[in-house]
């Protein structure tokens, strides 16, 4: 389990039953991520996009290096062999470096309802390298999933045909770029199997890529002195992009890649969205209509379908409790081998 901190971690074990905890911490991490919308627009107001990446991993690295250098032993948090090293760089240039860079610099030229239909296809595009790096495959049910929670996204966002058309195809490609890069470099950090935990490997990768991400923000010219010009308001942004949407979330990300794969981690960018529709309504007077709730239903719906194994199996128990039967709670909550990332055993699909 990816930790908080100790005496988060703790009440968490005691609130939730362990065959949530999973399900829990992928809310968790919609919201985190789904939250940082607003304070991102914000730091954008004053800082180029690719230093503010770089600013947000400075910051972000910092706060985890010292705590698992102080959380953890010695021995389990520094990398020791060679798949830790290349899990570090795969982290680092693929979900790190890539993905903010890409998606930073293509929103600049892009429209964001464009944008967001574009990295939306990160889920699409996850199964698809699963099955070419680690011969996974999904059943038809299961893509179908996939296919309706994304026909969610484009409700909440709303695109339309003046919104492709207006916006750059160089900044539609550079923010497919990014849904690619998670995709890819989410399979391969399965596949490379990195020894050291979660959350240690986390923490070098950012400061890799907050080197790395500084290192663009150089050479693609933009003003280094603007960090020097920012108010209030833009730090407060950095703070609260790095440490709960970074730090924490990133923790929480690679821990979910390394217990159930990264084609169920990467459904995630399917309620990032709704999260970032309700902040932009609480904080910055974003309109909610009734097209955006029947998108966060279809997309609650199109995640179910994927995950119907466990959806199922958590119905039976309400049902046994219903009944008077009890809930056996060491039963552990059905789930294929294909929907957990993993080869499956029999012809998957239903």
């Amino acid at each position: 389990m990816v930790p908080l901190t100790g005496s988060a971690l703790g009440s968490l074990r005691a609130a939730v039953p362990s065959r949530y905890r999973d399900g829990v911490l992928f809310v968790f991490l919609a919201v985190l991520f789904g939250g940082s919308f607003a304070a991102i627009k914000t730091g954008l107001q004053e800082l180029p996009p690719v230093l503010f990446a770089g600013l947000r991993f400075d910051l972000a690295a910092v706060v985890l290096l010292g705590y698992v250098a102080v959380a953890r032993p010695r021995s389990t948090w520094l990398p020791r062999t060679r798949a830790d090293a290349v899990g570090i760089g795969v982290a680092a240039v693929f979900l790190v470096v890539l993905n903010n860079g890409l998606l930073f610099v293509g929103q600049g030229t892009t429209t964001p309802a464009a944008a967001s239909v574009m990295y939306g296809l990160n889920p699409i595009l996850a199964p698809v390298f699963a099955w070419w790096l680690l011969g996974d495959r999904m059943s038809w049910l299961g893509a179908l999933g996939i296919g309706v929670a994304l026909g969610g996204v484009v409700l909440i966002v709303q695109p339309s045909p003046s919104t492709f058309g207006d916006a750059s195809a160089i900044g539609q490609v550079l923010v497919l770029g990014a849904a690619a890069a998670v995709a890819l470099g989410s399979v391969l950090l399965q596949r490379v199997g990195v020894d050291m935990e979660s959350v240690s490997m986390t923490a070098w990768a950012m400061g890799v890529g907050a080197l790395l991400l500084h290192a663009l923000s150089l050479g693609v010219g933009e003003p280094q002195a603007a960090v020097l010009d920012v108010g209030p308001a833009t730090a407060w942004s950095i703070v609260a992009v790095a440490i709960p949407s970074t730090a924490v979330a990133y923790a929480l990300y690679f821990g979910l890649i390394e217990r159930v794969g990264p084609v169920r981690t990467n459904l995630v960018a399917y309620l990032v969205p709704v999260f970032a529709a309700a902040t932009g309504w609480l904080f910055l007077d974003a309109t909610v209509d009734a097209v955006t709730v029947a998108g966060f239903l279809v997309v609650v719906a199109g995640v179910a379908l994927v995950e119907r194994q466990v959806v199922t199996a958590e119905l039976r128990r309400a049902t046994r409790r219903l009944r008077g039967g009890g809930d056996d709670s060491r039963e552990p909550a059905a789930r294929s081998g294909d929907e957990r990332g993993e080869p499956c055993e029999a012809p998957c699909d239903d």
